[in-house]
């Protein structure tokens, strides 16, 4: 193994275990009731039962660190997480978008809300799209990624259930949604991700550690 291999091996060893002592924080129904607004926070968004708490539970290796639920839509408040003891950098959880059986004055609350934190919240560094390898671009999709490129911020798609499909047709669709993006001159990152089968993990620890301002030796 070279050196450079061993130094990145190195370093998510590190991030690997910094993010394994992520703890639950606080859960706030709107803005106002958000932890203050310093430090540095990645949010988590997509349609509902895209995987967002699989997600962050294979990231900090914990089970129930993000309770996922069989009913898309049952989240209904921003979630924060802290790493550690260290409270200003921070994940954040956002409501699920889009599931038809959510009440409409319901979904309009948690709109209203989601639209507030994303357009006012100064510690957001960027956003983590997940999308269900096997229909993205959704509309809700297109419309929060349009949303951050107007805002000038940061987004790194997942695609995720990548278990669900084969290798061929997995990569078929990383390259249609990458193609997808080029064409709307959205500049954003993105890849393959199984909470299931690990997959991805390290690449995704690298781009929060980046957007987080973590440093490693």
């Amino acid at each position: 193994m070279t050196d450079q291999l061993l130094h990145n091996a190195a370093i998510t060893s590190q991030l690997t275990a910094l993010f394994r002592q992520t703890r639950f924080l606080t859960s706030a129904p709107k803005l106002a009731l958000c932890p203050d607004d310093a430090g540095f926070e990645v949010a988590f968004a997509g349609r509902s039962n895209a995987g967002k708490s699989s997600a962050l539970n294979a990231l900090a290796q914990q089970r129930q660190l993000a309770r996922a639920s069989k009913t898309p839509g049952r989240t209904q408040m921003i979630n924060f997480f802290a790493l550690g003891d260290d409270e200003t950098r921070r994940l954040v959880d956002l409501p699920g978008y889009g599931y038809a059986a959510v009440p409409e004055a319901m979904k309009k609350q948690w709109q209203t809300e989601l639209a507030r934190y994303l357009g006012e919240r100064q510690s957001l560094q960027g956003l983590v799209l997940l999308m269900d390898v096997r229909h993205p671009l959704t509309e809700y999709d297109q419309t929060l990624l349009e949303w951050a490129q107007a805002r000038q911020l940061f987004v790194h798609v997942l695609l995720t259930k990548a278990d669900k499909l084969n290798r061929g047709p997995a990569n078929n669709a990383l390259l249609a949604v990458k193609k997808s993006l080029q064409a709307q001159q959205l500049n954003f990152s993105i890849q393959l991700f199984s909470a299931l089968q690990k997959q991805g993990i390290d690449t995704l620890l690298s781009v929060l550690a980046t957007k987080l301002a973590i440093t490693t030796e």
